[in-house]
C-alpha cells in the first residue's frame, strides 16, 4: 500500500504517531517536528496524528477538540508546513469527503467499526481507511467488516488493534489478533497507547498506565504488526485528553528506537 513516498507494511516500520486531539498550534508543531526528526533519523516511515473531534469521552464536560473546520485547517498546515502525511478520524458519514481533502488516512474509532455508512463513506473517498478494532469485538469478526470496505470499491486498508475489553474498567491485548487479522492481507497497526487505558475508571475521565506503552509496542512487533499508532504529548500530564496513556514526547526516541530494531530484526 503506497502511501506519499512509501510504502505502508513493506520493508520498513511505519508509525502513526501524535497528540490525542488538537489543543493548539504550538503542541502539534511541537510534536510534528520533534517526531519527524526522530523518525528521519531511525529510517521509520511517519504520518502525523491528531483528531479535530473525539466524540466518544467519558463526560458531556470533557475535552472533544476545536471541531472539523479549524481542526483541519490546522492539520492542513501541518501537513504544509514539514511535509507530512496525515491521518485523523471521522465519527459522522457526511464528515468523510471534507476530511478526505486533507487527510491521507481516514481513521474510523474502534466503538463505530461496525457502522456501514460510516465506513462506505470512508471508502468512497479512496483513501487509506484505517479501522480500529472495535474492544467487543473478535479479530476474525473483522473480516466482515472488511468486506463492506472492499464491496465499496477500496482496498486501501489498515486494521488496528487496540486491546480488547472485558468490563471492569480494563482492556487486555491478545497478541493472536496481529496474525490473525494479517490474513486478510492488509498491513495491522497495533495501538500501543490506547491499549493502556482503563476505561472510566476515573469516574468522569478514562485512566491509563503509560508506564506499559512500550512493553505493548515492543511485543507488537514481535508478533508482526506492520505500523504502530502512539498518542503522544510534549507533556501528558497536562493534556487536555487522554493524558494517562500517551508517551510524553522525551521519550519517543528511546521506544521507537527500540520498536525498529524489533521490527527489522523479525523482517529479515
Amino acid at each position: 500500500m503506497i502511501l506519499k513516498d512509501f510504502e505502508i507494511g513493506k520493508n520498513k516500520l511505519t508509525i502513526l504517531a501524535g497528540p490525542c486531539a488538537i489543543e493548539s498550534m504550538e503542541v502539534l508543531r511541537t510534536t510534528a517536528e520533534e517526531l519527524k526528526k526522530v523518525c528521519d533519523e531511525l529510517d521509520i516511515n511517519y504520518v502525523f496524528k491528531s483528531s479535530f473531534d473525539k466524540a466518544n469521552r467519558s463526560s458531556i464536560d470533557s475535552y472533544r477538540g476545536l471541531g472539523m473546520e479549524k481542526g483541519l485547517e490546522m492539520l492542513a498546515q501541518i501537513k504544509k508546513e514539514f511535509d507530512l502525511p496525515i491521518v485523523t478520524d471521522i465519527h459522522l458519514p457526511e464528515q468523510a469527503e471534507p476530511v478526505a481533502e486533507i487527510a491521507d488516512i481516514i481513521q474510523i474509532p474502534a466503538f463505530l467499526c461496525r457502522q456501514t455508512d460510516l465506513l462506505v463513506a470512508a471508502a468512497k473517498t479512496g483513501k487509506i481507511v484505517n479501522i480500529k478494532k472495535g474492544q467487543f469485538l473478535a479479530p476474525e469478526q473483522m473480516k466482515s467488516i472488511v468486506k463492506k470496505v472492499e464491496d465499496s470499491g477500496n482496498k486501501n486498508i489498515m486494521l488496528t488493534d487496540r486491546g480488547t475489553s472485558f468490563g471492569y474498567n480494563n482492556l487486555v491485548v491478545d497478541f493472536r489478533s496481529i496474525p490473525i487479522m494479517k490474513e486478510f492481507g492488509y498491513p495491522v497497526v497495533f495501538d500501543a497507547t490506547h491499549s493502556v487505558q482503563t476505561p472510566g475508571s476515573n469516574g468522569d475521565s478514562t485512566g491509563g498506565d503509560r508506564r506499559f506503552v512500550p512493553t505493548l509496542a515492543k511485543c507488537a512487533m514481535a508478533a508482526g504488526a506492520d505500523v504502530l499508532f502512539f498518542e503522544i504529548h510534549p507533556n501528558p500530564g497536562c493534556a487536555l485528553c487522554d493524558g494517562p496513556n500517551m508517551l510524553p514526547l522525551a521519550d519517543a526516541k528511546n521506544v521507537f528506537k527500540k520498536c525498529n530494531e524489533i521490527y527489522n530484526l523479525i523482517r529479515n
